[in-house]
């Protein structure tokens, strides 16, 4: 059998925080650096891409602000894209759900078919797992391929040692495993791209063109 040349895969890591100083940005660098040792990476900052409230008057009279218009070119130039983001209220941060709406509203929709994984840090017991449950919803429902485990990091302000690992073992053991396999998924979706992606957003009793999206198409 032929030699198959492989394209190289890249990862857009997503740290959705604001802070600068933030445990979940901590464990974004952790993610990116285990992403590193096999993929390119583009680490992102919730703080470069952080838009005004969606507004559908400003959008008409002056599309998509910065932030959200550097996201949707970072997504489109990436195979899968990682979110690590804090729990705020049992629930993903108001900021972040902001730029998923307005980064929605771009056409070819960037989230559609893209393959994405999720982690979270807290120093809860919940390691900021409802978050993630939150955010899954609007991801999903806009055609992204939200890989089936997510990685929540209870009691994160004592987890980290000096060198920026996890330090038990077991546990950063697991973070890799679950790096590895979700990478593997997204290099076999990258090498096998015949699959026929459709995203179809329907919020009407019948279809009605102003208010109703559809894209087809095939995702390389």
């Amino acid at each position: 059998m032929a030699n198959v040349t492989r394209p190289p895969i890249r990862f857009l890591v997503f740290e959705a925080s604001l802070g600068s100083k933030s445990l979940n940005d901590r464990l974004a660098t952790l993610v990116a650096s285990v992403i590193e040792q096999r993929a390119g990476v583009d680490r992102a900052r919730m703080s470069e891409l952080d838009c005004p409230s969606y507004d559908h008057d400003v959008e008409k009279a002056t599309g998509l602000p910065p932030g959200a218009e550097q996201l949707r070119r970072r997504l489109e130039a990436a195979h899968a894209f990682v979110i690590v983001s804090p729990e705020y209220n049992a629930s993903m941060p108001g900021s972040l759900k902001n730029l998923i709406d307005w980064v929605s509203r771009a056409s070819p929709q960037p989230f559609n078919g893209k393959q994405g994984l999720l982690f979270s840090a807290s120093p809860s017991m919940s390691g900021g797992n409802r978050g993630l449950w939150a955010l899954r919803i609007p991801l999903e429902h806009l055609g992204a391929r939200v890989y089936p485990d997510m990685f929540s990091l209870a009691q994160a302000h004592q987890a980290f040692d000096v060198s920026g690992r996890l330090a038990e073992a077991a546990l950063q053991k697991r973070l890799e495993r679950t790096i590895e396999c979700f990478m593997d998924l997204v290099e076999a979706a990258a090498c096998y791209p015949l699959l026929k992606k459709d995203w179809v957003e329907f919020l009407g009793e019948r279809p009605d063109p102003a208010i109703d999206r559809v894209e087809t198409g095939t995702t390389a």
